[in-house]
């Protein structure tokens, strides 16, 4: 059965019925609301993962609706229905934070269209981009928001805090989703190297060009680049970057004749850009070029609050690809993981996770199974935290507090979960795969493991 709750805005009874009839027909929770103001009384004393509203209504209109959902609870998805498109209203629409438009009369099958399609990407986003704090509401808000559109988008965060993660969930939700995503880490390599890598050579460029290559923008026409770490490039590289993003054409190294390109820029970096402008280090063309629309990647202490969610994701899937059988983390552990500032983020948070269940005395991640920075770093019980998993304080801290652990033996929580994302696939394994967060031979593994099988017709 598909999971996720729809709220349907309609001022008309007997259309809001036929929307409702339809959803809940599929096994979608389906409640309706005869107006914009009833709607967000419902919406005050419930979560819906989705809005299906009419555009034009007595009252609040369907975009006013839009505006104040949003203002809410940013990822929510609204989908507009409208008997008059106009070229206007869907721009208003788009910049607002629309999801999708549907023009009347909507037929069953696009509407179970768009809603299937709803629930797919919001549950690939939110399994992707874990957290529940508001800072990470209006990430995803951004990229749902962006996403359609074809502007430059600027990621801005500290090292570790998911900036190329971001970039390809905005590609993921982009109308070039069907091209492949193509990336470069500016720091990674010299001028020349980037040159090379970024515009492609010509036969005989220089002595190891044995034949003409295509670079990064060449190969990413009608797709998305993502150029990462953007603040390391030189002045010079800058301007031909610059150049290529001006002219939409680049000369290959060695080459005479220019290359016309339909490429989306997503750039990042985790340096000051005002600061290196300031030095003469960046060039303001350039910057301005690229933060057309900003995104900001919070660092990990700016959202604690997602802490507990981050580990246990991080142990499940290092238990997944270890084999080890890790049940839970203790409370203790999981405030000393709250105390922590994390200067290396989430990445920091995630090598944390894989040590203790790789290294860690299981089924249960204790205190003692915690890096000894995490642990000197933490506030009280200092003490306690600082000593070894054995030593009587820090355990007289575990039976205290408790464990943590989800609910039902972990394999029996996999093996929901895997069978909850394979229905909801359709028995499409590389789409349940996506779904899990896993890898297609990863989950061919689980499923034969489980003895899970496709039942017969």
């Amino acid at each position: 059965m598909p999971e996720g709750s729809i709220l349907v805005v309609d001022d008309e009874e007997r259309q809001r019925e036929i929307y409702r009839d339809i959803l809940q027909d599929e096994g979608y929770e389906a409640v309706t609301a005869s107006s914009g103001e009833s709607a967000l009384r419902l919406l005050d004393q419930k979560r819906f993962d989705l809005v299906l509203t009419d555009m034009n209504m007595t009252g609040m209109t369907g975009i006013e609706l839009l505006t104040e959902i949003l203002r809410a609870d940013p990822t929510v998805a609204v989908v507009l229905i409208t008997g008059y498109p106009s070229i206007g209203s869907a721009i208003d629409a788009t910049k607002r934070g629309v999801y999708q438009y549907l023009e009347k009369p909507v037929d069953r099958a696009r509407l179970l269209e768009v809603v299937d399609d709803v629930f797919c990407r919001l549950d690939a986003l939110k399994r992707t981009i874990l957290g529940n704090s508001q800072a990470v509401k209006e990430m995803i808000r951004m990229i749902l928001k962006v996403g359609p559109a074809p502007h430059t988008v600027l990621i801005l965060g500290e090292s570790g805090t998911g900036k190329e993660l971001v970039a390809r969930e905005i590609h993921r939700h982009s109308p070039r989703r069907g091209q492949p995503f193509l990336a470069v880490n500016c720091a990674s390599l010299t001028d020349t190297l980037l040159e090379s890598e970024l515009f492609g050579h010509e036969k005989g460029a220089f002595t190891d060009a044995h034949q003409q290559k295509k670079g990064l923008f060449e190969r990413a026409h009608h797709s998305t680049l993502f150029l990462d770490e953007i603040g390391d490039t030189s002045l010079a590289m800058q301007a031909k970057i610059l150049r290529a993003l001006q002219e939409r054409e680049f000369l290959r190294v060695g080459g005479t004749e220019p290359v016309k390109v339909d490429v989306r820029i997503l750039a990042a970096t985790n340096k000051d850009l005002d600061q290196l402008m300031g030095e003469g280090k960046f060039r303001e063309d350039l910057y301005y070029r690229l933060n057309v629309i900003p995104i900001v990647c919070p660092p990990l202490r700016d959202r604690m609050e997602d802490i507990a969610e981050l580990a246990l994701h991080f142990m499940r899937r290092a238990a997944l690809t270890t084999g080890r059988e890790v049940q839970g983390i203790s409370p203790a552990a999981l405030q000393a993981l709250e105390s922590y500032n994390w200067p290396g983020n989430i990445r920091q948070l995630e090598m944390a996770i894989e040590r203790a269940v790789v290294l860690g005395e299981i089924p249960l991640i204790g205190v003692g199974d915690l890096p000894p920075e995490i642990l000197s770093s933490s506030a009280k019980p200092r003490e306690a935290l600082g000593q070894p998993a054995t030593d009587a304080a820090a355990a007289g801290l575990e039976r205290e507090l408790g464990p943590v652990i989800p609910e039902g033996s972990w394999e029996e929580h996999e093996r929901a979960k895997i069978l909850e994302a394979i229905e909801r696939a359709n028995w499409n394994i590389t789409r349940a795969a996506q779904l899990l967060g896993m890898t297609f031979r990863t989950l061919q593994y689980r499923l034969e493991k489980f003895g899970i099988k496709r039942p017969s017709a």
